[in-house]
């Protein structure tokens, strides 16, 4: 999946076996960050491999954590109650180094994160490709979740995401836009810009909010 030292560990939760994949910085690490897939696809995901092979080395453990309805090789995420649930019950593995943890996710997970930091005491929140809406449907909007995870939270949005543009979040939401990046950041050849660039620019938006929170 991506270079490095890595190893896996299976949780029990309510909805079947969740898996959490450890990238460990070296000791001291100063904190861990927790990142969960979207409804579309796992832990393979560009941004989620980039964030697992750039952050170790600056003093971040991260931990790629895949749904048991994944894990289970099941299609079709569960309803949002049932993948809160997972996360929650595989929380107290995500503490178990005794750092302090930052939930993320991407998409369906980035609002996972949101939902339930407040209850589980995350130190702050990583939102990758935050789903403000639904494509086309502005007027369906998620900004409450964002709004009321209770903690820092930083928003990783692409410049031409159709779930939402970066200039749509309310005002007050601390982004960073990966310009071109469409849902997954994906970036189209016409902008003369290279995945791997475009990767490093988004691991490094992160590691500078991290250092923000943990200097």
């Amino acid at each position: 999946m991506t270079s490095g030292v890595h190893e896996s560990e299976t949780v029990a939760t309510p909805a079947g076996e969740a898996r959490i994949t450890w990238f460990r910085a070296p000791v001291p690490a100063r904190a861990v960050l927790a990142v969960g897939h979207g409804a579309g696809g796992g832990i393979e995901a560009r941004d989620l491999r980039a964030l697992a092979a750039a952050l170790p080395g600056r003093g971040y453990t991260v931990a790629l954590v895949e749904q048991p309805w994944r894990v289970a090789g099941k299609k079709v995420a569960p309803a949002p109650k049932t993948l809160d649930a997972g996360w929650t019950a595989l929380w107290p593995a995500l503490e178990k180094p005794g750092l302090p943890v930052v939930a993320g996710g991407r998409s369906a997970g980035a609002r996972v994160a949101c939902r339930t930091a407040r209850e589980l005491g995350a130190h702050a929140v990583l939102a990758l490709s935050f789903p403000l809406h639904p494509p086309g449907r502005p007027e369906k909007s998620r900004a409450d979740e964002l709004t009321a995870a209770g903690v820092p939270t930083l928003v990783v949005q692409g410049g031409r995401d159709p779930f939402g543009r970066p200039e749509e979040f309310p005002p007050g939401t601390e982004l960073r836009e990966l310009a071109h990046g469409d849902h997954g950041f994906a970036v189209p050849k016409r902008a003369g810009v290279s995945e791997e660039a475009s990767m490093a620019t988004l691991a490094d938006a992160v590691a500078e909010w991290l250092d923000q929170l943990f200097g």
